[in-house]
């Protein structure tokens, strides 16, 4: 029997997450496609992967409208360029991960082309601009969701889709022991732990950073034994956030590894993100914040439909965690939802029972089901 040629597979990623996503995406097709190559934007770990990355993911990790508007010449003549480049190259497939807005252009220029599609991470067209669907449903040939009321929401709309479940909910056990969390860490064993996750994304940590700190301000006065623990997302971050910190001795700044400094804490004092999922998926009680620029939020607030927008919450449709939006976000309210926490232990373990069961909907071996959905897309 002849064997089919290798698979030229072109894959865009443009942030932490992504990359996440995508490294163990290429190492499962890797496994399924033989001798597959893949070409496209990622980050670090897609690079290790074996991706050949066209260029810096960095350059595409853009958050808010008035952000965007800054960089668009910037961005719109890397999309044109990666269009050339997938078409020059003949990719086989092309696989946005997340990032809809510069994805979904892409996607719909080579579908005309004759290159089949795929996207790994659903917009949130559940939530605001339903109408979007026929554009996708028109574009994209197979949707890939991490979250069950995605996929519900694609077959109500007769869209190819395949529910995934998410990876981290595969890599994170069950059950997680902060006494190790805190020794890795070199952190006390006593009194309690506070995990600030600020953001990943430069334009994101500049609008909700201020209030973060001033919070752990107030918090060190009510809870002198507080210790305080930021994992940076990058090392632009860490190099961002470091001379913020001055030498506060009750500060521990890492270079990522977000899930040991969220597993080593009591409560966990973040920005609406992924991160909540992770920090859901270690059991841990926590408080959302987020802020974007005035004219980002004037426009948002009148498209989203959705009654939350923390990923607890969404799965759970239920307010389980608090969440702090925009003008809500100061650091008074950051640090009192931080004490209801601290202060209720009874809570901490209802919301964290909670979790457990929601991880266990989560857990389905994501990168393995995406690839094998990947792989028959192929076929």
């Amino acid at each position: 029997m002849t064997s089919l040629p290798p698979k030229k597979i072109a894959i865009v990623a443009g942030e932490a997450s992504g990359d996440i996503l995508g490294a163990g995406l290429i190492e499962h097709l890797q496994a399924k496609l033989p001798g597959a190559t893949f070409i496209g934007v990622g980050g670090p770990r897609m690079i290790a992967a074996g991706l050949q990355s066209r260029f810096d993911m960095e350059r595409l990790s853009v958050m808010g409208i008035s952000e965007v508007l800054g960089r668009l010449p910037e961005l719109l003549r890397r999309r044109r360029d990666l269009i050339d480049y997938i078409l020059t190259e003949k990719a086989d497939l092309y696989i946005g991960i997340d990032s809809p807005d510069f994805n979904l252009p892409i996607a719909k220029r080579l579908h005309k082309k004759g290159i089949r599609t795929a996207h790994y991470v659903s917009p949130s067209v559940w939530a605001w601009r339903q109408g979007r669907v026929k554009g996708i449903k028109a574009t994209i040939d197979l949707m890939l969701t991490l979250l069950p009321f995605e996929a519900k929401f694609y077959e109500e709309h007769q869209m190819p889709v395949e529910f995934v479940g998410h990876p981290l909910a595969d890599q994170i056990p069950f059950d997680v022991d902060p006494k190790k969390a805190r020794q890795d860490l070199k952190l006390s064993l006593q009194g309690e732990v506070l995990a600030v996750l600020p953001g990943s994304r430069g334009g994101e940590v500049r609008q909700i950073w201020p209030a973060f700190l001033e919070t752990m301000d107030l918090l060190r006065e009510q809870r002198p034994d507080l210790q305080f623990v930021i994992p940076a997302a990058s090392q632009a971050r860490y190099d961002e956030l470091a001379p913020l910190l001055g030498d506060r001795r009750d500060v521990t700044l890492i270079h990522g590894d977000s899930h040991t400094a969220m597993a080593a804490a009591d409560v966990v004092m973040l920005a609406s993100g992924t991160a909540t999922l992770e920090a859901l998926l270690l059991k841990k009680p926590m408080v959302v914040g987020y802020r974007v620029t005035g004219l980002t939020y004037a426009i948002m607030r009148h498209l989203v439909k959705t009654k939350f927008v923390s990923l607890p919450n969404l799965l759970a449709d239920e307010e389980l965690v608090p969440e702090l939006i925009q003008s809500e976000m100061t650091p008074k309210a950051l640090a009192a939802a931080v004490n209801q926490w601290l202060d209720n232990a009874k809570q901490r373990a209802t919301v964290s029972a909670r979790f457990q069961y929601l991880h266990g909907v989560l857990r389905r071996q994501a990168s393995e089901r995406a690839a094998e959905a990947i792989a028959v897309l192929l076929r």
